[in-house]
């Protein structure tokens, strides 16, 4: 904590002050029902508010969720409603609050990683969190979205269901995809609730969310995308499926869709969508952040996934923000055995926590942050043999960020 704004969780009597400091930070109305949407969604012994007196000037909280990584699956601190009033900014408070997070994280043994969607990509570089994964933003005109000849659309159906018929088959082809989807997470009821939100001011001028399901012929439910129409065209939120053939019968009903030219979808930076095209181009995307993780406990982090290759590599690893990950790591990784244990021998590879965090997840590579001069090779092949080994089999994506359309 600081001296002047001091840190601690808030109390039950002051989650109305707490939740009306963030609406005020993040330029939000009040709503009806938004204190009942916010105390069912937080989670307040792991929300931290910064006081000054009386007053919450700021605060932040975490979600505990289970995300898939590379070959595995491990818990995650999902950092979200970071906010600090506008008139107690640049007064060390955040810098703090992300000190207290991480700290407590580490002494109470808990989510061995952080990871967070920034509202600004300059702020928590500094904090030891690195960019681990991209999102591309897929826009596109229909009307030149021709799909490739041949392509195997299996034999099921897709079926137009409502909210009520169609919510456990997405929660069964969810958690069936996610498990080899590395940056998904899991989804309870309360995080089901906020991803399928559908009041009149999260639709941003659009209608209704519709369900389409891709049914086998056997009745199972194969994939799903929900969406809603705009004047002109189509937002797709989000498109799961099991299967390719799953996969590429949901696109061909979103492409097809009537009186609609435009067609947007936030998806994967190696999203298969442009492979089923007979022009690639029809469907342009920007590419930016998406998640940002942290290792919280580099050990056990680096422990918790598996790696495509042999890895025997030492790691000299520098991070002032949480001093106790600094200092030598001896990484050995051969298949399902994985051990990092602290070491005395000479390092291979010299690089920060943040580094290590933008890795992680086997996108953005460490030759390519050591191209940057980010990462340091310390001795000869071991940027190549740590880069080839962090990689995934495909590159990771968060379909969703961790905060709640709550206020």
């Amino acid at each position: 904590m600081t001296a002047t704004y001091p840190l601690r969780t808030i109390g039950a009597r002051e989650l109305d002050a707490w939740a009306r400091m963030v609406t005020t930070t993040y330029g939000q109305d009040w709503h009806e029902g938004a204190l009942r949407n916010a105390a069912s969604s937080i989670e307040p012994e792991r929300t931290i508010a910064a006081y000054d007196g009386e007053e919450i000037v700021g605060g932040a909280s975490i979600y505990g969720r289970i995300m898939t990584v590379p070959g595995a699956a491990t818990p995650v601190a999902g950092i979200t409603l970071v906010a600090v009033l506008p008139t107690h900014r640049r007064r060390g408070i955040l810098t703090a609050m992300m000190r207290k997070q991480l700290t407590d994280l580490y002494e109470s043994d808990g989510e061995p990683i952080a990871a967070l969607n920034a509202a600004e990509a300059a702020i928590y570089g500094r904090f030891g969190y690195g960019i681990a994964s991209h999102v591309a933003e897929i826009r596109a005109d229909k009307r030149f979205m021709a799909l490739r000849p041949g392509i195997d659309f299996g034999d099921g159906t897709i079926r137009l269901l409502d909210r009520q018929k169609a919510r456990p088959l997405l929660e069964q082809v969810y958690d069936t995809a996610r498990r080899g989807a590395v940056g998904w997470v899991d989804r309870t009821e309360k995080f089901w609730q906020a991803r399928l939100a559908d009041g009149e001011r999260v639709r941003d001028g659009g209608t209704a969310l519709r369900f389409a399901v891709h049914l086998e012929p056997g009745g199972e439910a194969g994939g799903y995308a929900f969406y809603r129409s705009k004047p002109g065209s189509v937002h797709v939120i989000e498109v799961a499926a099991t299967t390719g053939q799953s996969y590429a019968a949901l696109w061909r009903f979103l492409i097809d869709l009537d009186a609609h030219a435009g067609l947007t979808y936030d998806g994967a930076m190696d999203e298969p969508l442009k492979h089923l095209l007979t022009d690639p181009r029809a469907a342009r995307a920007t590419v930016i952040d998406n998640l940002w993780v942290r290792l919280v406990d580099v050990g056990r982090a680096l422990a918790a996934r598996r790696y495509s290759t042999p890895l025997d590599l030492v790691l000299e690893v520098q991070d002032t923000f949480c001093p106790w990950n600094a200092g030598r790591h001896h990484l050995r990784a051969d298949g399902e055995s994985v051990t990092c244990e602290r070491t005395r021998a000479r390092a291979d590879l010299r690089l920060t926590a943040a580094e290590l965090g933008a890795a992680y997840l086997g996108g953005t590579t460490l030759s390519s942050l050591a191209a940057a001069g980010r990462v340091e090779g310390l001795r000869g092949g071991a940027v190549t043999a740590a880069s080839l080994a962090f990689r995934g089999e495909r590159e990771p994506f968060h379909p969703s960020g961790w905060a709640f359309p709550a206020f």
